[in-house]
């Protein structure tokens, strides 16, 4: 096993005669590892961005690890990394933005250079700005709304939960902000939002101790700009459950996503009752889950239905949750994978021609239905210990590499925590059966809810009608699926298809307006 020396250190720099602010070092020494790790984040992402400069920070970030740096061309770098195997890169969340370098250790000391001139000397040039800012624009005017309809309704509901605020906008910023960034507005961010004053560095592998030194010193001559940090917004509640259909030609199939405010995070031992319940109800990508068994498994509506009490980065692709996204402004969410729409359904079973709408009503009533009964009775005991047992061995999979567990040590920091995921081992451990339901009753809630739906122009207008009018929704089956099905999930499809729920505005938007 390796042996693995973890320190936390808060460090002062006197630079130039200036007293720097404490920056926090996290080490996660490995002698026997190949290869060395550094991170190096700063408190800004996306809620920094300033007013009508949204994505500006992205933009910044982007340039910075996409550009050229020390006068060496971004194409130039990239032929120098290969042989190598060497690579890094920028992630911008909505409040830090982190750089990761990683190298094998028999090329760090050739390789230290070229982080150190990422980020104390990028070269901001015209020609990569162009480059640059021309895929931000892409994506937040085409990419965002053509890709995932799946991403599109989180970042939706995003917008949503969080409108009026500096939480609501994209990381990549708006449309018609990102067409105003220029390359000064760029070069005078690096210079306010990425300083020595909100800067903490990670550093894990096989590394020497001078190496170290070398580091810190370097990112400490960081701009000594002084950096207050921004508060994030806070979610908003509604007014009875709103939802926003956004009608999109060609959409395969509804996709949802549902969203509330949430009190807690991380950095509340309380959070670990409600992973509980919230593992049982819908583990991502968990088949043993509740609205997994309930929607996919026993009716074979999608590929799958999940439930989240954090913000969960690339859920499409990631199997574990990211480090790096940490978030102190919080909300809880339901996500139902794409269903299908009406016309869809009419084409492939000539026994459905008379359906209006397709399968969303129904799913959403059902992923209700499940958190109203288990906010009701709550989870029995043996539902307890079976899913407290998994979590407790499944978290040991969250950080497997040095990147991820470098990762997850430096977002323990930013909940006030020195190693989450130890301290979260014992919190599962030492939790009960009363304190998890507790925690459901405190902390869950479906009658002041958000939701969003991206589905075809065809289905927006009779899928609204029928939200707003609470109209039964019978669930739509072939004939073939529906002799396979037994009388208890016929029966409890009746009782879903008529279960009332509190909605109370429903809007329609083209999805041409969206994140503008």
């Amino acid at each position: 096993m390796k042996h693995l020396i973890i320190r936390i250190i808060s460090l002062a720099f006197l630079v130039l005669g200036m007293q720097a602010q404490a920056m926090e070092v996290v080490e996660l020494k490995q002698a026997n590892s190949n290869k060395v790790v550094f991170k190096v984040r700063f408190a800004n992402g996306s809620v920094s961005d300033p007013a009508g400069k949204q994505g500006l920070t992205y933009a910044t970030a982007s340039l910075m690890s996409q550009g050229g740096a020390g006068g060496v061309s971004y194409a130039d770098i990239q032929d120098i990394l290969h042989p190598w195997a060497a690579g890094y890169g920028a992630a911008v969340d909505k409040q830090v933005t982190t750089f990761t370098f990683q190298v094998p250790a028999v090329f760090v000391d050739e390789f230290y250079p070229i982080l150190k001139n990422v980020l104390l000397a990028p070269d901001f040039t015209d020609k990569d700005f162009s480059r640059v800012m021309k895929n931000q624009q892409n994506y937040v005017d085409q990419v965002v709304r053509a890709s995932s309809d799946e991403d599109y309704s989180k970042f939706a509901l995003e917008h949503q939960l969080f409108r009026g605020g500096n939480m609501q906008h994209l990381r990549q910023g708006t449309s018609e902000a990102v067409k105003g960034i220029s390359l000064e507005d760029i070069r005078s961010h690096y210079q306010n939002a990425f300083t020595r004053h909100n800067v903490s560095i990670g550093i894990a592998g096989n590394y020497n101790d001078a190496l170290l030194e070398t580091f810190k010193a370097d990112m400490a001559k960081l701009s000594e700009k002084a950096f207050t940090p921004v508060t994030p917004s806070k979610a908003n509640t509604p007014a009875g459950i709103e939802v926003e259909i956004i009608a999109k030609e060609g959409a395969f199939g509804s996709a949802i996503f549902t969203g509330a405010p949430l009190a807690i995070t991380r950095a509340d031992d309380e959070f670990a009752a409600l992973m509980i319940a919230n593992s049982w109800m819908g583990e991502h990508r968990k088949s043993y889950s509740r609205l997994y068994q309930k929607i996919r498994q026993a009716r074979s509506m999608n590929y799958g239905d999940y439930s989240y009490i954090e913000w969960y980065s690339r859920g499409g692709s990631n199997q574990l949750p990211p480090s790096g996204v940490p978030r102190s402004s919080n909300y809880w969410s339901i996500w139902i994978r794409p269903v299908q729409i009406a016309t869809q359904l009419k084409s492939q079973y000539e026994e459905l021609a008379d359906i209006n709408i397709g399968h969303a009503h129904f799913a959403l009533r059902m992923a209700i239905r499940e958190f109203d009964q288990l906010i009701k009775d709550g989870m029995d005991a043996e539902q307890f210990e079976a899913t407290k047992t998994f979590l407790r061995s499944y978290t040991k999979l969250y950080a497997q590499s040095p990147a991820q567990q470098l990762g997850w040590l430096m977002d323990s920091g930013f909940y006030g925590r020195k190693d989450y995921l130890a301290e979260l081992d014992t919190l599962l451990e030492n939790v009960t059966l009363e304190q998890v339901n507790a925690a459901i009753r405190k902390h869950w809630q479906t009658e002041n809810m958000y939701i969003t739906i991206v589905t075809d122009v065809s289905e927006a207008k009779p899928l609204a009608d029928a939200l707003i009018n609470n109209t039964p929704s019978p669930m739509s089956y072939s004939n073939l699926v529906k002799s396979g099905l037994s009388a208890d999930v016929l029966a409890e499809d009746e009782a879903v298809a008529n279960y009332k729920l509190n909605v109370k505005k429903v809007s329609i938007v083209d999805s041409a307006d969206t994140f503008y």
